[in-house]
């Protein structure tokens, strides 16, 4: 099992002592190119807070956040990414995103709806010679505590397909997974600002918490 032990280490010493009692922060990626990287603002809070109340996580409860380009994402055992538009990684973020990747670090994107050519052109600058696979509903990340027998839930409709879960495979060890036609972080948000059924919304918080144990226990 390939943890992130030494970059955590790192991590831990870097963060203020008023943080100790946690035992990691995660990150929401900040991208160039125009799109919302910035959208949904209480999703990972809301996240974390699941995880910790049902996972007993002991995760910071607030967001870092983080650019491909920093040595700061180095800290960081989950890094989330969501948007509705354009995406664009210089190649020297590239090269730090693949290396963080590559390092034992884990990027969860979510398609908020309008990204999905610019993350799949941009994840190819990371990993030229990987494809997205779409993962089988066997997959240890749709088998944590929570079971999901048939893949990701579905949480709005945009063009009415349905959920996909993707993944860049890097020798044999899952490191990005990409949430398709799901929108898993809206449904993470306050229910004040979809007005989302409550089991679509607990549905969404149970993926996202089997995302950060996958990442953090088993990745």
């Amino acid at each position: 099992m390939r943890k992130l032990i030494c970059f955590l280490v790192v991590g831990f010493v870097s963060l203020a002592t008023a943080r100790a009692q946690y035992a990691y922060k995660i990150a929401k990626l900040k991208y160039n190119g125009g799109g919302d990287w910035y959208a949904n603002k209480t999703s990972l809070p809301n996240l974390i807070k699941f995880a910790n109340a049902n996972l007993r996580m002991n995760i910071f409860p607030e967001e870092d956040i983080v650019e491909p380009g920093s040595p700061d994402i180095f800290n960081y055992p989950f890094v989330h990414m969501t948007g509705h538009g354009n995406v664009v990684f210089t190649d020297a973020e590239a090269q730090n995103l693949r290396r963080y990747l590559m390092s034992g670090g884990f990027l969860h994107v979510d398609d908020n709806y309008g990204m999905d050519k610019f993350i799949r052109r941009e994840m190819k600058k990371v990993f030229p010679e990987l494809n997205f696979i779409e993962l089988p509903f066997n997959h240890p990340v749709y088998q944590q505590k929570y079971k999901f027998a048939t893949g990701l839930p579905k949480v709005h409709e945009h063009d009415g397909k349905a959920p996909q879960g993707f993944g860049l495979i890097y020798q044999g060890r899952l490191v990005c997974f990409y949430s398709y036609e799901c929108d898993l972080g809206n449904g993470w948000e306050d229910q004040s600002v979809y007005n989302d059924p409550e089991p679509v919304r607990q549905q969404a918080l149970r993926m996202g918490a089997n995302l950060l144990q996958y990442a953090t226990t088993i990745n």
